[in-house]
């Protein structure tokens, strides 16, 4: 039935508590090509992946290799079967030689006894004829690159699964010097008949190496494409869900006069491996958005500015103040608040109330031998509870049964306590009902009235176009450009995405 394909999946369907993960999702991989799954967060690319691979038992739907009907029940099973996968995360021993990590519970044996000379011998072999790679087996894994590493993941796989291999996120930790050589070893197990699955945000890459590309969107199949046909703004189009001309409807509110000479700027501030020299400022009262694919380097400025990951080079200037080595805590004195992307991960403390969880940020700002007396938290608990409305019977109800919205109004609650001058919000308004997005979206023009300055993370580039008075532009871990004024809409935003104008 699906000769030409070496892996079919039809229809596939899986549900969450809540969630609608993959809804009647094709996709299907030929012999000897390299195809790109493309989507943002929450499209449903992880979850096809681990439901080809057995890790997530499909609703429903058929897996086909081949003309075989399968239904594999876990990583090892779909490993059996001959499909393989390398996550971004290497997940090898690195105590243990190069050898040892690609035979790992298939060692040769003699005699009943590991067989050291075969095994080097073969996974020598492997790494020469398969991946064109010269290395030494016998030394361990961690004396090698993170490159190198990956190279031994792939052998690994290859050596389990000749037919299908699944390469999610392989670049991201890679140079780029590293990542020519992942494609030319890429390119040769194409040639070799192997189909690829390649799952990257990197727009370039995935145009460099694909030759189909599917795009997914909140767990629906988009489309399937070639190449070749499809332009870098036609899928970014895809992966967004808009078209050119869309326009916000919300309208900037008046602001009090934007402060140029800036709260904070930054000189050439990176970190390798997570984003490039960047150059940014926020003036007093000014919304500065940060627009970009998932894997765009978004979140690792936002992370960088707060002091969560630590600058490997740059400048970070505060209120005239040169800040050497930031730290969360050190950011919170200086009026910094950080609202993260994952609210449930690194947001919300579940087993808190919503009173606890408010009072975190200031408790740690007040320090831990300053105790906020109990009347004082429960007076600063109700006002942020009245003011940005939200819902519970007390805030003494554990955070964790609330709906997503207001979970996300208690972290912002959480900052406002701390009377921040610069308020950094990472995709605040996502996987949230639209009445919560509206009133988190006018919380923001509100405070920017009102002088606060705001960093501003988000998909929906309406909500961009909505909120900020500029929009700093990143595409593949570099700054491409800036926008403000009359240039600033989301199909100005988009091209540059796609194109990468004025990358620098």
């Amino acid at each position: 039935m699906y000769a030409e394909y070496l892996l079919k999946a039809e229809k596939l369907s899986k549900t969450f508590p809540g969630v609608k993960a993959l809804s009647n999702v094709d996709f299907g991989l030929r012999k000897g090509e390299i195809h790109s799954l493309m989507g943002e967060n929450g499209a449903g690319k992880s979850t096809l992946i681990k439901v080809l691979t057995g890790i997530y038992e499909k609703d429903h739907g058929q897996i086909f290799l081949g003309d075989q009907l399968i239904n594999p029940g876990s990583a090892e099973e779909a490993q059996r079967l001959g499909i393989s996968t390398v996550y971004q995360e290497v997940n090898l021993c690195e105590n243990l030689s190069v050898a040892e990590n690609i035979f790992i519970g298939r060692e040769p044996q003699r005699k009943g006894k590991i067989d050291w000379k075969e095994m080097y011998r073969k996974a020598d072999l492997l790494l020469k004829e398969k991946l064109n790679i010269e290395i030494d087996v016998k030394q361990t894994l961690s004396s090698y690159s993170t490159a190198i590493q990956q190279m031994v993941a792939i052998a690994r796989a290859v050596d389990i699964s000749c037919g299908v291999l699944i390469l999610d996120e392989p670049t991201s930790s890679l140079d780029q010097n590293e990542v020519k050589k992942l494609f030319e070893i890429m390119r040769h197990l194409k040639s070799k008949g192997m189909g690829i699955v390649f799952v990257s945000h990197f727009l370039d890459q995935v145009f460099e190496i694909s030759d189909r590309i599917t795009v997914l969107r909140n767990g629906h199949l988009i489309g399937e494409y070639q190449t070749s046909q499809l332009t870098r703004t036609e899928l970014v189009s895809k992966m967004i869900g808009k078209q050119w001309g869309e326009s916000a409807q919300a309208q900037k509110k008046q602001r009090i006069k934007i402060e140029k000479t800036g709260f904070l700027r930054t000189n050439r501030l990176e970190k390798k491996g997570s984003i490039n020299p960047i150059n940014l400022s926020i003036g007093k009262g000014e919304v500065l958005g940060l627009a970009g694919l998932l894997g765009s380097g978004r979140t690792e400025v936002a992370k960088l500015l707060f002091g969560i990951d630590a600058s490997d080079d740059g400048v970070l200037v505060i209120n005239q103040e040169q800040i050497k080595s930031m730290n969360p805590k050190l950011s919170i004195e200086k009026g910094l608040g950080f609202c993260p992307e994952d609210r449930k991960v690194e947001g919300i403390v579940g087993e808190l109330t919503i009173r606890e969880n408010i009072m975190l940020a200031l408790q740690t700002k007040k320090g831990i031998f300053n105790f906020i007396p109990m009347k004082e938290q429960k007076v600063i608990a109700q006002k942020y509870i009245d003011l940005l409305s939200i819902k519970t019977p007390s805030m003494e109800q554990r955070i964790e049964n609330l709906s997503g919205g207001n979970q996300q109004k208690v972290i912002l609650a959480r900052w406002l306590a701390t009377k921040p001058q610069l308020l950094i919000l990472d995709e605040p308004t996502r996987g949230i009902d639209v009445g919560s997005k509206l009133e988190i979206r006018n919380l923001i023009l509100d405070l920017a009235a009102e002088g606060m300055s705001i960093l501003f993370i988000s998909a929906e580039l309406e909500e961009m176009v909505a909120c900020c008075d500029r929009v700093l532009v990143l595409r593949d871990r570099y700054q491409i450009g800036q926008l403000e004024g009359e240039q600033m809409s989301v199909s100005t935003i988009m091209e540059m995405i796609a194109e990468g104008a004025g990358e620098s």
